[in-house]
């Protein structure tokens, strides 16, 4: 960690100069890692990470480098290289730092770092047995786990000095089942940014199960019908679908520079009147909560849709000054190895009236997507493909047989409008979300909702 008097040199030093702001990040990170398939431990690894990035901006161009050096000459010399892009005149006073700000929230009860790597395989171990032990056609699992602890340290000419530790950790469990002819699978991945009490919140074996479950069901479903029809789309990470196809859609990275299907559209009904949509950084010990974001800036509850109405985009500092707008505490990068852009934290649609059986019982047809699988999107436009991971068709108001092969194809601008029922039921699930800026988790969620009309792919014909 550098001294302050150090930080704010580099800072005046990339002033010297006609840019108008500069930032110093500054990292320290320590990490764990295990990888255990076919009942081996393939990997188990500790590794820290250090570094220092510099931005320096005029107006909303900037340019940015890093360096991993501890050596503060070639930290300056870096700076002095990337304050060149803006020769001229000085514009700035010299910047003097106040007191450090220190973020307090999400308390960690057991630091991951000073776990033995013994405990942490014996929970990997246990995900496994559980998994395999689920039914006989299990044939393949893959447990993942890691942790880290995260310092950094954001200063910048805004008047920003802070530091924050951010503690996270997460399990990934991949099962496979085979009857000989076909493979399916299923995933599930708890995670939080708290230490490794986290083990203690759920039940690992269930976890595990859950991942076998999805798989063995799977297996022995039938093809899923297509066609266009009513979607019943279920809580946690149902939620990937809004994430993917509108909240990308939502940050200033596109919609600063109207390449964005909700450029311009602030203040204007974009949703049913019953969808309400967040996005917020700081519910505690959240996945893809911190006290500050990557720009030094407190994190925010952003309420995003309100009755439908685009009320907030999610905002970064340079996007900002080119929306005229000021930050929403939406800078978010993966390392010091990044600029930070906009980027989503825990986003979510909140909850609505209707409870899952009445969503359910209403259906006279359509497809229930227990569980939401991987897509692709066109951020321009919104368009979106997902596999549904888990399927059933619904029949009769009831959910009848388990469907596979099932995918979802809509755009999100069309999905938000024809959202006619919004569940009780608010669930958050955990993911890794990449952009412009690295690959950062966060959360996803929604209640369970219903599609009044959406387009279903499937091998097999409309019934």
């Amino acid at each position: 960690m550098l001294e302050k008097q150090l930080i704010e040199r580099l800072i005046n030093t990339a002033l010297e100069s006609t840019a108008d702001f500069a930032e110093v990040f500054i990292e320290d990170k320590m990490q764990s890692a295990i990888m255990m398939q076919s009942n081996t431990v393939e990997q188990a690894i500790n590794n820290k990470t250090y570094g220092i990035g510099i931005r320096v901006a005029k107006g909303y161009q900037s340019v940015y480098g890093y360096t991993n050096s501890k050596n503060f000459d070639d930290v300056l010399k870096l700076t002095k290289d990337l304050a060149k892009s803006f020769e001229g005149k000085r514009v700035r006073e010299t910047i003097e730092l106040g007191e450090l700000q220190t973020g307090k929230a999400h308390q960690i009860k057991r630091m991951p770092d000073s776990v033995d790597m013994k405990e942490k395989v014996a929970i990997v171990k246990r995900a496994n047995v559980a998994a395999r032990a689920y039914n006989d056609e299990i044939k393949q699992v893959s447990i993942s786990y890691m942790d880290y602890v995260q310092n950094v340290w954001i200063a910048s000419s805004e008047a920003i000095y802070v530091q924050d530790e951010r503690v996270r950790t997460r399990l990934g469990i991949h099962a496979v089942a085979s009857d000989g002819k076909d493979m399916q699978s299923g995933f599930n991945g708890p995670g939080a940014h708290y230490g490794f009490e986290f083990y203690e919140t759920f039940s690992v074996e269930e976890a595990a199960k859950e991942a076998a479950k999805t798989a063995i069901t799977m297996l022995h479903a039938d093809e899923c019908p297509s066609g266009v029809m009513p979607v019943v789309i279920d809580n946690g990470f149902g939620g990937v679908i809004f994430h993917e196809a509108c909240g990308h859609s939502l940050e200033a990275t596109s919609v600063a520079k109207n390449a964005s299907v909700f450029s311009g559209k602030k203040g204007e009904q974009i949703a049913n009147p019953i969808v309400n949509a967040i996005d917020d950084g700081t519910i505690e010990n959240a996945w893809g909560s911190a006290n500050f974001d990557d720009e030094g800036r407190s994190q925010q509850r952003r309420v995003l849709i309100k009755d439908g109405v685009l009320n907030s985009y999610m905002i970064d500092h340079i996007n900002g000054k080119r929306m005229k707008e000021t930050s929403t505490g939406s800078g978010r990068r993966q390392s010091y190895r990044f600029a930070p852009t906009s980027r989503m934290s825990n986003t979510y649609i909140d909850n609505g009236d209707s409870t899952f059986d009445d969503i359910i019982s209403s259906t006279e047809y359509g497809l229930y997507a227990r569980k939401m699988g991987g897509g692709s999107v066109n951020p321009s436009t919104g368009d979106f493909n997902f596999a549904v991971m888990e399927g059933y068709m619904i029949r009769d108001g009831k959910i009848a047989e388990p469907v596979k092969g099932a995918t979802l194809i809509g755009s999100g601008k069309d999905a938000l409008k024809r959202i006619d029922m919004v569940g009780n039921n608010l669930l958050r699930a955990q993911g890794m979300c990449g952009s412009l800026s690295g690959s950062i988790p966060t959360d996803v969620g929604q209640p369970t909702v219903r599609v009044s009309s959406m387009t279903v792919g499937g091998r097999k014909g409309a019934n």
